[in-house]
């Protein structure tokens, strides 16, 4: 079996190291480097399936950073950080990244995080393909695409699993804690209010894409729910 791949970027060499050994031992194949410069030529070369990034690099930020590897290659992304402000937690998310850690955290925490950060990757082939279709708004689970009226919707890993998870069922009032068990799996372990963040994002998207139906409204005190225009969405093998 292929292990998989983790790159960290990290300028502190005694998180870097231990974060490395610890990966290693977790039979993962590790790489990792110190600034932002060395970081993409060797994310390029890698091909790492998780990158574990810290936000505070000498030479340039994580969140650019970040956002050059979403460029290059839709890859996973787990931030840390020693910042507490939400807004940092807000960009992160924008630019791609799938959960945040704040430092000092513990070995077994990182090790929850990144499992159910990979597990995400297994849950369309554990489905049957289809499309969901409603009105302009086409969410394909095979291309793992959302696209309004052709054009494609720049959704995260996350964003995409949410939206597609919530959509499989028009009407339905989905409390966080549903989705957090259908999007992230039992071993979720993030904030409670990571899912806030992902449908305000997703929400946005979907207005710059030109969209003004309102496809994803608060249930107050519940969660979500998705809203199909009209007749009830219909669904394509």
């Amino acid at each position: 079996m292929v292990s998989i791949k983790i790159l960290v970027v990290d300028d502190d060499p005694a998180i870097r190291n231990l974060v490395h050994r610890y990966l290693s031992q977790q039979n993962y194949q590790v790489e990792s480097v110190e600034d932002g410069k060395t970081a993409l030529v060797l994310f390029k070369e890698f091909q790492p399936d998780l990158v574990v990034l810290d936000i505070n690099l000498p030479d340039t930020t994580g969140f650019h950073l970040c956002q050059e590897m979403q460029n290059y290659n839709d890859v996973f992304v787990l931030m840390l950080t020693s910042l507490v402000d939400e807004a940092d937690k807000v960009k992160g998310f924008g630019l791609g990244a799938d959960d945040y850690l704040t430092k000092p955290f513990g070995l077994v925490e990182l090790g929850a995080r990144i499992r159910a950060i990979l597990k995400r990757q297994r849950l369309p082939s554990q489905k049957k393909s289809k499309q969901l279709i409603f009105g302009d708004l086409v969410i394909d689970s095979t291309t793992r695409e959302a696209k309004f009226k052709n054009k494609i919707i720049p959704l995260t890993h996350i964003q995409f699993n949410l939206l597609s998870c919530m959509a499989s069922k028009p009407g339905y009032a989905w409390k966080r804690s549903e989705l957090y068990n259908k999007v992230w799996d039992s071993e979720w372990v993030g904030d409670l209010k990571c899912s806030d963040v992902h449908v305000g994002q997703i929400r946005k998207k979907l207005r710059e894409s030109g969209c003004d139906f309102e496809y994803i409204t608060t249930v107050w005190k519940v969660g979500y729910k998705f809203e199909a225009p009209g007749e009830n969405g219909s669904i394509e093998e």
